[in-house]
């Protein structure tokens, strides 16, 4: 694996993560960072009103790395970061159950706090993903909402 693929990872999977060991090998024998920030997407019980049991999310292989891999790519020309990871599961999740890792690594926090909203920003709208949700009236899809539209539209 070559450093720029070390430093700037897309992993699709359907088994969890470890924040810790993550965050630990992206900063691994890089001294220059000096700011790590993270988010971590959970599954909520709740969703517009209805209880959530299930949450299943379907992805097209190779096409969804690639998208990710250019939204990464997109934050590096506009941030002076040194790294980014995005580990994004699949597959039928639980509440309480992590979704999806952002981290974004640079030299200063204000870099990698703006990065790692972008990725998270243009990932909830960018990348290929289907959500089903598991309600007690049964199955339904998960439609965009226009808060993420939002969050995305500020960076444009």
């Amino acid at each position: 694996m070559s450093l720029n693929e070390r430093l700037n990872q897309v992993r699709i999977q359907t088994e969890d993560f470890d924040l810790s060991a993550e965050v630990a090998a992206l900063r691994a024998a890089n001294p220059k960072v000096g700011a790590i920030v993270t988010f971590v997407g959970v599954v909520r019980d709740l969703n517009e009103g209805a209880t959530v049991a299930e949450l299943e999310l379907e992805h097209y292989p190779g096409m969804t790395e690639q998208s990710i891999g250019a939204i990464i790519e997109q934050a590096k020309q506009r941030w002076p970061t040194f790294g980014a990871l995005v580990i994004h599961r699949v597959g039928p999740l639980k509440p309480l159950d992590q979704i999806v890792l952002v981290a974004a690594t640079a030299a200063h926090r204000g870099e990698a706090f703006a990065a790692c909203e972008f990725i998270i920003d243009y990932l909830k709208t960018e990348a290929p993903f289907w959500k089903k949700e598991q309600t007690p009236d049964g199955a339904r899809w998960v439609d965009a909402r226009v808060s993420d539209d939002a969050a995305l539209a500020k960076w444009q």
